[in-house]
């Protein structure tokens, strides 16, 4: 693969537990390309969220190397994978994690302010509407559906340009009318924005729809084809 825009070489990750150090990840060697869409599949425990959190510097590696646009995110102090995060991912969470006192314009706009984007309010009116949510800019999460809330937070991940997005299991907390509009969203929006795409999936039929994907067992890639194999 020419030039990968996320490379991990061995990587590993160890976890403190009641019951002394657990290793949830085992030696994970992989590429990904950019633009391309990878499912993370895999049963309970697999180390599938776990891999994701690695790849985005939200968990960081107790062995091994993550590059990231050709970044060593493995040895980044906290206040530089904190920037390097808030420059280059989006993540989608199971949970909304929508900030219960700001209007859905505002927890959209939020990733902008902090960047101190003066255009923040507007961009996030655009990617409100890309969502088809523009109806409901000023309501509050409280006020909001499943789908809704879930839309809002896609928005909110997709408003800074990432080059990265990252879902973990987006469409956990929906019915199936509304996880399929998400997976629609997250799979349409990318596309468009250009954004490597990596989801963490239960559903074989949603991983599917991936260029890639890779199956988990006992923290290890026990396979890794292209989606229509």
């Amino acid at each position: 693969m020419p030039d990968p825009i996320l490379s991990l070489q061995d990587v590993t990750l160890s976890l403190r537990s009641n019951a002394g150090m657990v290793e949830i990840l085992h030696n994970i060697t992989m590429d990904v390309a950019k633009g391309e869409s990878v499912g993370l599949i895999g049963p309970s425990g697999s180390g599938k969220s776990s891999l994701l959190m690695v790849m985005g510097g939200l968990e960081r590696a107790t062995g091994g190397q993550v590059r990231a646009l050709d970044k060593d995110l493995t040895h980044l102090d906290e206040d530089s994978l904190a920037r390097f995060r808030q420059d280059h991912m989006g993540v989608v969470f199971q949970s909304f994690h929508l900030i219960p006192t700001m209007t859905a314009l505002e927890n959209v706009a939020t990733p902008l302010e902090l960047a101190g984007r003066k255009d923040a309010f507007e961009r996030a009116e655009a990617e409100l509407e890309a969502v088809g949510l523009s109806h409901r800019a000023d309501h509050y999460p409280a006020q909001l559906s499943g789908g809704e809330q879930q839309r809002v937070a896609l928005a909110r991940a997709l408003v800074p340009r990432p080059d990265f997005l990252l879902a973990d299991e987006p469409t956990g907390n929906l019915d199936g009318n509304n996880g399929q509009a998400i997976m629609d969203l997250i799979f349409g929006l990318s596309e468009k924005h250009g954004a490597t795409l990596v989801l963490v999936t239960h559903a074989p039929e949603l991983a599917a729809r991936c260029d890639r994907v890779i199956r988990l067992k006992d923290g290890q890639i026990d396979q890794d084809r292209a989606a229509a194999e």
